[in-house]
């Protein structure tokens, strides 16, 4: 541990000297590790106190938004009804859903507010804590590096924010409509724990917003070789027929509503087809010469 913690300060060391350029500014191993230890109490302490807040405001944060996909009037079925009225595809206006949430355990409730209030704390001070890390890696880039951190930064948040966006107000509802009214039997009642629940939107909402990171993901894979456009252009009926089953378990069994989750997520595949050809290096013209 010692060994990484002495390579790292070293490349920073090497690399504040093109930033400074002279200056005689030039950090010490032990002034990174001081550096390092402010910035990291800075962000547990936005963590914790961005934590507390939602504690105090968590009724808010589960009635009017984890709790809130589950109820009739939530907007997005008044939208797809509305929409669906419009076009003649009556499949749109979703069943009404009947899910009781229980608690099974005597702490359940409890324990679930403080682990929502610290995820819920951690998204909304990610920007401090973004900017703290930020802050404390910028002086050991050149300034082409920072040129692209900057950007690839601003494109990552974008697509998580989108990803969220859409999971939250579109796959989510979808999901909790399938899952909530499918039954084996009519002599089956859905009593929902509260666990389940908050599991299954949260793990629905992360997932989502971290699949609409795939852009970024294939650029990283397709510039160091993993990935290839080839790859990805030989996949693409693979991966269109994993896209229309996933649409057609959680939306109603009509076209339009499949189409609706199906063409962002397939238009986010070939995005990334886009941006592995863009970015893939070009193949050794010697090596081919060997092949043939």
């Amino acid at each position: 541990m010692p060994i990484i913690l002495y390579t790292v300060a070293a490349l920073f060391n090497k690399k504040s000297k093109n930033s400074t350029s002279g200056s005689g500014d030039e950090m010490t191993f032990w002034e990174h590790l001081t550096e390092l230890r402010k910035r990291l109490f800075r962000m547990i302490l936005a963590w914790f106190v961005m934590s507390v807040i939602a504690f105090i405001y968590s009724r808010f944060i589960f009635d009017k938004i984890l709790l809130a996909p589950k109820e009739p009037d939530f907007i997005t079925y008044k939208w797809l009804c509305q929409l669906g009225k419009l076009i003649h595809a009556e499949n749109l206006c979703l069943p009404p859903m009947s899910l009781t949430i229980i608690n099974l355990n005597l702490s359940g409730q409890f324990m679930t507010d403080m682990t929502v209030s610290m995820f819920a704390g951690l998204i909304i001070g990610s920007p401090f804590i973004i900017y703290q890390l930020w802050q404390f890696i910028m002086p050991a880039l050149y300034d082409k590096e920072r040129r692209y951190a900057r950007r690839a930064v601003f494109i990552m948040s974008f697509l998580f924010i989108i990803g969220v966006l859409f999971s939250y107000y579109l796959m989510v509802p979808w999901t909790l409509n399938f899952l909530g009214t499918y039954q084996v039997s009519s002599m089956v009642v859905n009593q929902i724990s509260l666990s389940s629940y908050i599991s299954t939107v949260t793990s629905t909402i992360l997932g989502v917003g971290v699949v609409f990171e795939l852009p970024v993901v294939v650029y990283v894979l397709a510039k160091i070789g993993i990935i290839t456009p080839a790859l990805l252009k030989n996949n693409r009926k693979y991966a269109f027929v994993i896209i229309l089953i996933v649409a057609a378990i959680i939306t109603p069994p009509d076209v339009f509503s499949q189409m609706i989750v199906t063409v962002p997520l397939y238009a986010l595949y070939e995005i990334s087809v886009l941006v592995a050809v863009k970015v893939a290096p070009a193949p050794d013209p010697d090596l081919a010469d060997d092949e043939e």
